[in-house]
């Protein structure tokens, strides 16, 4: 196999749990975006697009969704004899061993081997669970100027809210002298964005010495810290334009709801920078006569009998006559019955709901069970739920699974409370 000058290194794994039931079936990477994408389709494309075309996906919880929506490659033009997209989940390494990703960093240590394999000067560590558009080559191109060991790309926040992020403190030109994680007191507002470059044969030997150490090892807790301390040349990589880490309920659902603006500042619509998806061939929309439409989204296949506004419905969703949709986010396969009144709600892909439901009103009380991931007066429901007909159900509500009438006293779901029902 040939040399590469960059290879892309995508962490997929991570199981997302401030989304909620959103990730309870699957990993964060492959939960729905903008109607007809998942979370992946945006770091994917940008490597395709930023001509990086050997790509290692990293993948551990839940991953047969994830798995099955890559494929080998095809919609990203990835499907290569000579590089292209690999799936690399935790395997026996020697003996009859073998171990989780148990970090960052440790999951590149893993799959050394594959690395190597493809001979790269570079590497370039993505996460699999961010929304924006950045071209690595340009990130490229600043790490050989710099002639640095590492290169990490950062995004200039408020500094009010700096002391949430991984912070970067560098020199006037850039050269980062400190890395703060979570800093009470910042000294800067510059942010990681969790997207490195190292140079190969740098980032290999850290790898291999910090693995004696560090069983967990990280690249922010650990290789970065590390190379540092050593006085490797690392610099910052500053970053102008959209970026989204749709980790929560409620970023989740902003993020998708700035889609729908007529000039949205993440546009999708680009034709020099488009963002791929594995897509199947879907029917027409179809919308039929008496029904309305208005600023949303409406991926193909879905037909629309009743009322859509302000929301973003995934492909082949069923609006039934007289239903009503608000602000909300259905995803694929999903049929809202009829006469149902559904406002400010997230409703995974496959479920069924029932006629006459009214869902997300009342009061905003944080949800009793999980108040720190569902306190934004968003309903959520799982994948392949099931809502009988006739149910009256709150804010910061949390279903999942096939529901019965029993399950709702007085044919009620109080806000914040929350009905699981395994299989």
């Amino acid at each position: 196999m040939r040399k590469k000058e960059m290879i892309a290194m995508l962490l997929a794994g991570g199981q997302g749990s401030r989304l909620g039931v959103l990730t309870r079936k699957v990993a964060k990477p492959a939960v729905t975006y903008g109607g007809r994408y998942r979370i992946i389709d945006f770091p994917l494309s940008n490597c395709i697009n930023s001509g990086v075309d050997t790509v290692g996906v990293l993948t551990q919880y839940q991953p047969l969704r994830l798995n099955q929506h890559i494929g080998i490659g095809i919609p990203w033009d990835l499907d290569k004899k000579n590089g292209g997209v690999t799936i690399l989940a935790p395997h026996v390494k020697k003996g009859d061993a073998g171990d989780w990703f148990m970090g960052t960093a440790n999951a590149i240590y893993q799959n050394i081997d594959f690395i190597d394999s493809n001979d790269p000067e570079y590497v370039l560590i993505l996460s699999g669970d961010h929304i924006y558009k950045m071209d690595y080559s340009k990130m490229l191109r600043h790490h050989k100027e710099k002639n640095a060991a590492a290169t990490i790309a950062v995004l200039e926040v408020p500094m009010e809210e700096a002391g949430r992020f991984g912070i970067m403190n560098t020199e006037e030109d850039d050269r980062i002298y400190q890395f703060e994680e979570k800093p009470k007191n910042p000294k800067s507002n510059l942010a990681s964005m969790g997207i490195y470059i190292f140079t190969w044969s740098r980032l290999r030997e850290a790898l291999l010495e910090d693995n004696e150490v560090h069983v967990d090892s990280d690249f922010g807790k650990h290789i970065i810290p590390k190379m540092l301390e050593e006085g490797q040349t690392l610099y910052a990589y500053r970053f102008k334009g959209y970026w989204k880490d749709v980790g929560t309920i409620e970023s989740y659902w902003e993020s998708n709801m700035e889609l729908i603006k007529a000039l949205p500042e993440f546009n999708l619509y680009e034709d020099f920078w488009k963002i791929y998806t594995n897509n199947d061939h879907q029917p027409p929309q179809y919308t039929a006569p008496g029904a309305v439409v208005k600023e949303s989204l409406i991926s193909d296949g879905s037909e629309i009998y009743g009322e859509v506004h302000h929301s973003i419905l995934g492909p082949q969703v069923v609006v039934e006559k007289g239903a009503v949709v608000r602000d909300s986010i259905i995803m694929g396969g999903t049929v809202v019955g009829a006469e149902s009144v559904i406002d400010r709600c997230i409703i995974d892909e496959d479920c069924c709901i029932g006629k006459r439901i009214h869902m997300g009103i009342g009061e905003n009380i944080p949800n009793e069970t999980k108040p720190n991931i569902y306190d934004s007066g968003i309903t959520v429901l799982g994948v392949k739920t099931t809502v009988p007909d006739d149910i009256t159900i709150g804010k910061n509500c949390v279903i999942y699974g096939t529901t019965k009438p029993e399950d709702y006293e007085n044919q009620k779901l109080e806000s914040g409370k929350t009905v699981i029902r395994e299989g």
